[in-house]
């Protein structure tokens, strides 16, 4: 035997046990869920209905409440929580910054906080007896207290802060990286020139870090199409099902209400091809390489 056939050989033998893993435990089930989302019926009584789950989606209220929330929660807070990332990052990056392993260590500390503690949290916070309806009483700007989780729109800000809050950090941290590969002395020419720092921002960072940005980007996009923690423990998706997201109704679907399984599959696969198309688009819009 060659020895780059023995190589090759050796290299598949390492992939071989990985690639069986994930074939078994991702691959498979995706296929049956794919064949699952064309079924209606529970159990062994389950039967072919071609492309009902896919259309009935587009009539169900719920389902069409839960799509338009996943949509404003991704419009309104990812491009917030990438921009306050950016210029977080860039700040931290200064050089005569002092404690900037503090700093950076704080912003990024939300991100180690568990899901369903972060939640809490954030429900407490907003409670009509919680710190926050408790300030703006005693500030004189409330008379009571306010149900900021009872009310449709102040119940999705909520829920907007609360990522804003978790995942910048995130972010940062890869703006962070980014900025540390650009050479130092790019900056220092710019300002020799005289530009001012937005300038500088404008014209160098931002283009440089085009390629992280677009990355940034397509993850917060994916992780926003399928949210599900927030929805569940900070509102359990109320007020009736206003903040309710699609990987919330999913989950009611198979285990909270009569199991629907092809349903919930249908639904399923629909996030899929929405994280698909959305991830190329942005592709096709932000990398411009040829």
């Amino acid at each position: 035997m060659m020895l780059k056939e023995k190589q090759n050989l050796t290299g598949w033998g390492f992939l071989a046990p990985a690639t069986l893993m994930i074939a078994v435990m991702s691959f498979y089930p995706m296929f049956r869920a794919l064949i699952l989302s064309f079924k209606t019926g529970i159990g062994t009584g389950m039967t072919w209905s071609g492309l009902y789950n896919y259309t009935r989606m587009f009539q169900d209220g719920v389902f069409m409440q839960a799509l338009k929330n996943n949509f404003i929660y991704l419009i309104i807070q990812v491009p917030i929580m990438l921009i306050l990332a950016l210029v977080l990052a860039t700040m931290l990056n200064d050089r005569s910054l002092k404690c900037k392993g503090l700093f950076r260590t704080a912003i990024f500390l939300p991100c180690a906080t568990s899901l369903v503690s972060y939640a809490i949290i954030f429900r407490s916070l907003f409670a009509v007896d919680g710190f926050f309806n408790t300030f703006l009483v005693k500030a004189g700007i409330l008379e009571t207290g306010y149900n900021f989780l009872g009310n449709p729109t102040s119940a999705r800000i909520v829920i907007i802060l609360a990522l804003i809050w978790r995942w910048t950090g995130y972010n940062m941290v890869f703006y962070l990286s980014g900025l540390q590969n650009i050479e130092y002395s790019v900056y220092e020419a710019a300002k020799i020139d005289g530009a001012s720092p937005f300038t500088i921002f404008w014209k160098i960072t931002a283009p440089l870090l085009k390629p992280t940005i677009l990355l940034t980007a397509i993850i917060s996009t994916n992780g926003t199409l399928q949210l599900f923690d927030e929805s569940v423990n900070l509102t359990n998706g109320g007020p009736a099902n206003s903040t309710i997201t699609m990987s919330h109704y999913i989950y009611n679907m198979s285990f909270k209400y009569v199991p629907n399984f092809g349903y919930a599959a249908a639904m399923s696969f629909l996030i899929l091809i929405l994280v698909a198309v959305l991830a190329f688009v942005q592709m096709k819009v932000g990398d411009k390489r040829d």
